[in-house]
């Protein structure tokens, strides 16, 4: 019996690479008089924020001062995100409609807590709705590893394959699937051919189509 449905974040609850990227290179500029493109932060999507501007960093022969550039990152971001930052077409709903059949819900994300609170707060996501959230600093093992939807459903009280996971990247469908659950992958980032070739249950292009129904 699914009982709990367990939420990547960018890509899935909301679409902010854009966003991240256009403060990762303000920071750079800023900060370290270097200017960095969008496309420079592509491979480190979804490694968690150190990972994400330590290796454009380390493309451009930059010594970060870190955690300050990255809390300046966040600050940059938030300014865009609060105007900008959209929710994946139909979560909200989704969300909802999930707390009020009785699943329970969880974010499960390798971006910082500052990141989680700002996106849900842009998109308008009360975090009274989510019972559990996992981000990078509290696991070792980032995604493709299982440690982080693990984690989730430990603090959920739930076993592995009571829980669904929604993804939006490779790493994260393997990291679902290596966890033992079974995952939905929203086609966001990636086509629905490779997240399916790389273990996704089901692939679905939004939230718009699906309901928490269809899982029971």
């Amino acid at each position: 019996m699914v009982r709990a449905f367990i939420f990547d974040m960018d890509g899935v609850l909301c679409d902010s690479e854009e966003i991240m990227a256009a403060a990762g290179c303000r920071m750079f500029k800023e900060r370290h008089g270097v200017k960095v493109m969008p496309a420079d932060f592509s491979p480190f999507v979804g490694t968690g924020e150190d990972r994400y501007l330590g290796g454009v960093a380390a493309e451009y022969g930059v010594s970060l001062n870190m955690p300050s550039d990255k809390e300046e990152a966040y600050r940059l971001y938030g300014e865009i995100a609060r105007h900008e930052l959209k929710p994946i077409p139909g979560v909200i709903q989704f969300l909802h409609t999930a707390s009020e059949r009785g699943f329970r819900l969880a974010v499960a994300t390798s971006a910082d807590l500052i990141k989680v609170e700002i996106n849900l707060a842009a998109i308008g996501v009360p975090d009274s709705l989510f019972a559990a959230r996992v981000t990078g600093s509290q696991i070792e093992h980032k995604k493709p590893a299982p440690d982080i939807f693990l984690k989730a459903a430990e603090q959920l009280g739930l076993a592995p394959e009571e829980c669904i996971v929604f993804e939006d990247a490779v790493n994260g469908v393997q990291a679902a699937k290596a966890a033992g659950m079974r995952c939905v992958g929203i086609t966001s980032s990636f086509s629905a051919e490779l997240l399916a070739e790389n273990g996704a249950d089901w692939t679905a292009p939004d939230f718009s189509s699906l309901t928490p129904s269809f899982f029971a």
